[in-house]
């Protein structure tokens, strides 16, 4: 079968980190490469995200001081992920995401830190809680994407300043403790973005790219180089398989079918089912309601399914990565609440207003117990996270800015914000009983005073103190709530994305239903299923392996072993 309206060497289907990396690692390889992109915007969710990679024993983090440990690395990571996830998937990953961050560096003008950012379990064998396996990208400068930076996906509402100011962890940090300069800093960023003329007349993007900009932005200029073209609003409709081997693919171009060949072999990097309500009903009940998911809304599991109509095999579908999420009205995700359940004065109660969890544990362990919770009882979705007078002058709660006059606040969070001069009063607003919420605070004050929560142990560990304040002793996140008025946001059980997918191998071909490997089909991302499971062991352990995976399968189809 060769009658093709287009042949390259390497078909490659989404555009985020993973796969456009594959197509980097493919393009060096003097192979002919295409990537299509179902959206009208590129980027895929990586764009929106975070960009943080967790790699174990990097040489950026060998030069900050920390000596990895990859076999603790590997029992860390096996200890946690599912049974039926291999050990050679798991050893590929912690093996290679090393090499492929130091080919990134090389080849692209993405330039990674290492941070000690604890990884999640830490306290588990092999973890790290000094952290320096997380990595996050520096800043670059996207005037180098000419108008290609135009059709980028802005960062997500809960990475960015005022849905539109791109900025990096460090200035998160900066600006949540409002330590010395951050308010010249702040004047000089917007700035910069307000008098970027006359671009600005024109478009609303920020042209300092970080975090998951950064990531996708460099990928893209480098692709800029090696001449690599990027289809927008080209959606895969099915794969063509002949006999034991991907051959091909139909995807829908201006409205027209269209035949792309693919002499040696095609990349699926087109995300998960985040916003597919009718496949989470069938395969992902823990998480059925689409619009809490942070997932770009492209994400409609399309290649999932293309490559299950040719035979191959699905993995943990029932899986993702959870995550207690603010939803704002309107919007069309839901915003990541990473840094404020560690923050000292607030709790998270359910609809009956009693406490249930460490509020400072991973999102995706919080969002695990919320999404579980809803389903045995039936009161966590929504729960509320409870503030007094003195957080919400201090801190933002997802989309509430402090200092903010609620006035200036946007609508959707002047309708969700609930508030009281009393406990009882509050206790009202949100619909649970107020001798109930009045004695989970009482008894939640009684020890935060000592900094203590013997209850759920909030602070203890090493991850739930590196969200909290430093100026808060002797526990960082543990502060009586005891100043009025009193405030309640809703939070919801959602997540970042799913995470179950196509079964791959160690170098991310995928394996069929009658566990045969599917030459020429490879997949990576959420459109795998995770080396993970259904763990989420460290910040970056989806875009890491997605981009080591997509590394890997190009270095397969290209035959390079060096």
């Amino acid at each position: 079968m060769a009658d093709w309206d287009e042949e390259v060497d390497i078909l490659v289907v989404g555009s985020g980190a993973g796969g456009m990396l594959a197509a980097l690692v493919g393009a060096q390889g003097r192979a002919e490469v295409l990537i299509v992109e179902k959206a009208e915007l590129w980027g895929g969710t990586s764009a929106t995200s975070g960009g943080g990679i967790w790699i174990p024993g990097s040489d950026v983090a060998k030069q900050a001081g920390f000596e990895d440990d990859l076999e603790g690395a590997f029992t860390y990571l096996r200890g946690l992920s599912a049974d039926n996830v291999p050990d050679a998937n798991i050893r590929a990953f912690v093996d290679n995401a090393a090499p492929m961050l130091r080919w990134v560096m090389n080849y692209t003008p993405i330039q990674y830190m290492a941070f000690p950012y604890p990884d999640y379990h830490a306290e588990n064998p092999g973890g790290s809680p000094q952290g320096f396996r997380t990595h996050l990208p520096l800043p670059l400068d996207g005037r180098a994407l000419g108008d290609d930076i135009r059709t980028l996906r802005f960062a997500s509402p809960a990475a960015s300043l005022f849905g539109y100011l791109n900025w990096h962890f460090s200035e998160t940090h900066e600006m949540l403790y409002r330590s010395k300069g951050w308010m010249r800093n702040l004047a000089k960023n917007m700035g910069k973005y307000w008098f970027d003329l006359p671009f600005r007349l024109t478009s609303r993007k920020d042209r300092r790219l970080t975090l998951g900009n950064a990531l996708t932005g460099g990928l893209r200029m480098a692709l800029q180089e090696r001449n690599v073209p990027v289809w927008l609003e080209t959606p895969l409709k099915e794969l063509v398989r002949e006999g034991d081997r991907v051959v091909g693919a139909v995807v829908t171009r201006a409205g027209k079918p269209m035949r792309i060949g693919a002499r040696k072999g095609v990349v699926l990097a087109a995300g998960g089912f985040d916003k597919n309500s009718e496949m989470r009903g069938e395969h992902a009940p823990l998480y059925p309601i689409s619009r809490y998911s942070g997932g770009v809304t492209s994400n409609t599991g399309d290649s999932i399914r293309a490559g299950a109509a040719i035979g191959a095999g699905t993995q943990n579908l029932q899986s993702a990565w959870a995550a207690p999420v603010f939803y704002v009205p309107g919007e069309d995700r839901g915003r990541l609440c990473t840094i404020e359940r560690a923050l000292p004065g607030c709790i998270m109660v359910n609809g009956r207003g009693d406490r249930f969890l460490n509020e400072a544990a991973s999102y995706h362990i919080v969002g695990q117990q919320m999404a579980r919770r809803h389903v045995e009882h039936g009161d966590a979705d929504p729960c509320w996270m409870i503030f007094d007078h003195t957080y919400r002058q201090q801190f933002p709660m997802g989309p509430l800015y402090p200092l903010m006059p609620l006035a200036l606040q946007k609508k959707g969070v002047r309708d969700t914000l609930k508030s009281g001069r009393t406990i009882d009063q509050l206790a009202g607003k949100i619909g649970c009983e107020p001798a109930r919420l009045a004695a989970t605070l009482a008894r939640f004050n009684t020890h935060a005073a000592q900094g203590q929560d013997p209850d759920f142990h909030r602070g203890e560990a090493a991850y739930d103190k590196m969200y909290g304040d430093p100026r808060q002793q002797p526990n960082p996140s543990l502060r009586p709530l005891d100043r009025g008025p009193f405030y309640a946001m809703p939070i919801y059980p959602g997540d970042i994305g799913t995470n179950g997918g196509l079964r791959t191998d160690a170098k991310a071909q995928v394996v069929g239903d009658d566990g045969s490997v599917i030459q020429g089909l490879y997949a990576v991302g959420n459109n795998a299923a995770s080396a993970m499971g259904e763990s989420y062991p460290g910040a970056g352990v989806t875009l890491g392996p997605a981009m080591t995976f997509g590394y890997l399968a190009a270095r397969a189809m290209i035959g390079s072993n060096d």
